[in-house]
């Protein structure tokens, strides 16, 4: 193994990146969504780590990353965070990647992989959105009015607003601790960030992105979800050419807590 660069190390460092798995395996990346941290995959790595070399990290800004590597002007949009996914991936020397992203990370590795297709060989979006607000035809989930209500609420009481929406985000009522997972990963991001993180995230469009992607994909769907509809899911899974599409027997937009089991099956089924 060839030793690290100081530039390399630098990346490894500002993401707070994780290895496991056998060396010389297949990688594996798997990216965070929002107010979260590579801890959100703690139930689903060990359903890959005995024959991946799976690779784990926080979004600059998030978890463990280095917070004051955190530049406004460059993750002004998902095309920064984009850059990041790529520079690990270059510090690794990864090849053959296959890129698992939740959430907004969906679209950061649809980004990605547009820009250096060579370097993937599949991707997993999970819960993936290119757009959150409803554009004539397109039905994202939530009016301009529902988004701007919700970063208002953001900015004047981030706490308060962490509290309400994580039982919203991950669902499964009947399982309050999942709510309660989410509300403190929330609360230990810092609030600006957050604040800015979000506008970025539910402001974003990427919808001309999804014809691009030339790389193996696979979206993944819970039944109810709250963040991002089924609907919307089903648009990705139209617009990625050749994609394949699951619907996961699962409820809430946090299937990586809620059902890791049937999350990693899903993955399997479509790598093997």
């Amino acid at each position: 193994m060839q030793e690290t660069t100081a530039v390399e190390a630098d990346v490894l460092a500002r993401n707070n990146v994780t290895v496991l798995g056998p060396a010389g395996a297949r990688p594996m990346l798997f990216a965070h969504g929002f107010g979260c941290s590579q801890e959100m995959w703690r139930h689903v790595v060990p359903g890959f780590a005995e024959d991946h070399r799976v690779v784990l990290f926080d979004h600059v800004g998030a978890g463990g990353s280095q917070l004051d590597a955190y530049d406004r002007r460059k993750y002004d949009t998902l095309h920064g965070y984009a850059d990041d996914i790529l520079e690990i991936i270059e510090a690794l020397d990864l090849q053959d990647v296959v890129y698992v992203g939740h959430s907004v990370s969906a679209m950061m590795g649809v980004l990605a992989a547009i820009r250096d297709p060579s370097r993937f060989g599949a991707l997993v979006l999970v819960g993936p959105s290119p757009r959150y607000i409803d554009d004539g035809d397109y039905r994202g989930g939530f009016s301009r009015t529902d988004i701007e209500g919700l970063l208002d609420t953001l900015d004047a009481n981030y706490l308060g607003w962490s509290s309400a929406i994580a039982p919203i985000i991950t669902g499964n009522a009947d399982r309050p601790e999942l709510g309660e997972e989410l509300t403190e990963s929330f609360c230990r991001t810092d609030p600006e960030i957050a604040g800015h993180f979000a506008r970025v995230t539910f402001l974003s469009d990427n919808r001309r992105d999804l014809e691009e992607v030339t790389v193996p994909t696979l979206v993944i769907q819970t039944r109810e979800d709250a963040i991002a509809p089924t609907s919307v899911g089903e648009y990705v899974h139209e617009r990625i050419a050749g994609s394949a599409f699951t619907l996961l027997d699962a409820t809430g937009h946090t299937p990586n807590l809620s059902e890791p089991g049937k999350l990693t099956e899903a993955i399997r089924a479509f790598l093997s």
